[in-house]
């Protein structure tokens, strides 16, 4: 019995992987590749002090809460992408008595993609390495995605901080959608902002 045992274990040992195993082979090499730049990029984060805040805009409840961070950092500046109208935005800050000098809103981006595609390049020019990101809990998933491709492909590293929303997480789709998008923006400039119609792209903040 031992013997044949041993036999078989031989055989299972020294035998051919299956068709199958090797077909999967070319599938998982690229989900090794992202596993590792994503071991990166954490690994990163705790090396990189944030050196702005970075609010995406889509609701007050960020605002807010990026302003009572501001009060806790002094000396960072804070990016407010779109969302409230500017004057509201800025009297959010100025009753939590921060400086107008430290607040810069841009109102470019239309959806969460062009949230990080219209203000990459401006942290880059200013020398940021290193963003607090403010976003509601529920869309932290999709914009961490994404901003690991963009601010990621300029060596800007993401400190997610996130603001509770009482929603339940966006679907893990809109993740994968917008993450191909970041993708084809690193390769082309192009963010693929055209191809949603417009009600889509107001939902996506």
């Amino acid at each position: 019995m031992f013997l044949r045992i041993s036999a078989r274990k031989r055989r299972y040992l020294f035998a051919k992987p299956k068709h199958s195993q090797v077909r999967f082979l070319p599938w998982l090499m690229p989900i090794l590749a992202v596993s590792i730049l994503c071991g990166y990029k954490q690994i990163k984060s705790y090396f990189v002090q944030p050196e702005a805040i970075f609010v995406l805009g889509g609701d007050e409840k960020r605002e807010l809460f990026a302003a009572r961070l501001a009060q806790q950092h002094p000396g960072l500046d804070i990016w407010v992408s779109s969302g409230s109208s500017e004057w509201y935005t800025q009297k959010i800050f100025a009753k939590a008595g921060i400086d107008r000098n430290r607040l810069h809103i841009d109102r470019r981006a239309i959806d969460t993609v062009t949230n990080f595609t219209t203000l990459v390049d401006d942290l880059q020019t200013r020398g940021v390495d290193g963003v607090y990101l403010i976003t509601s809990d529920d869309h932290m998933r999709r914009a961490r995605v994404i901003g690991e491709i963009v601010f990621g492909s300029k060596g800007i590293a993401l400190h997610p901080v996130s603001v509770a929303s009482g929603r339940s997480p966006e679907p893990l789709e809109k993740s994968f959608r917008d993450g191909a998008r970041a993708i084809l923006w690193v390769f082309t400039g192009y963010t693929g902002a055209t191809l949603h119609p417009r009600s889509d792209i107001k939902k996506s903040k």
